[in-house]
């Protein structure tokens, strides 16, 4: 039984909800998004509340339960908040400046590295902190992995891109030889 999908989804003023067979279209203030569901489960639309209900019996028809409403909840807020996540570009000579809606990162190599939005994303930056938002929830992570991926933290130093408050693990450097 899904804790998750038996939870209904409130819909806040200003959001409307369409469901057509397996198509659901979520609209806000910030915009629009659209999910084709599982035909496991049945969506079922009440004044200001959206419920998720299994449509068969079995293990896939319960996982897609708790999958299906957690992504229609995704849908809902990025309708009307939207998502961002922040990183930080950290090390010595380490850059990123804006051009447009792309980003250029001088990271240490020998070329400076061109990153342009997917549709639907922004990208921003202030000073050393990369900004990525938009209305999806998993292409707003993919995106920021994406960058993040361009220079990982190393553990010595810390020197890369991070996650805002990620917590890299550091190592000891070398030990030296000892006299003899």
């Amino acid at each position: 039984m899904s804790r998750i999908g038996k939870k209904p989804i409130q819909l806040p003023s200003g959001v409307t909800v369409t469901v057509s067979g397996l198509e659901v279209t979520v609209s806000g203030p910030k915009g629009t998004a659209e999910l084709v569901v599982s035909p496991r489960v049945t969506i079922a639309q009440e004044s200001d509340l959206l419920r998720v209900t299994p449509a068969k019996t079995g293990n896939q028809a319960m996982a897609d339960w708790g999958l299906y409403r957690q992504l229609l909840q995704n849908m809902v807020t990025g309708a009307t908040e939207g998502f961002s996540k922040q990183l930080e570009v950290i090390g010595v000579g380490y850059r990123v400046s804006q051009q447009g809606q792309n980003l250029v990162f001088n990271l240490g190599y020998s070329h400076p590295i061109d990153v342009s939005p997917p549709e639907g994303i922004t990208l921003g930056v202030q000073k050393n902190t990369v900004t990525v938002t938009g209305l999806d929830r998993a292409l707003v992570g993919q995106v920021a992995a994406n960058i993040r991926s361009l220079r990982p933290p190393e553990p010595y130093k810390g020197k890369g891109i991070r996650y805002t408050g990620e917590h890299i693990r550091r190592k000891a450097g070398k030990a030296g030889k000892a006299a003899k």
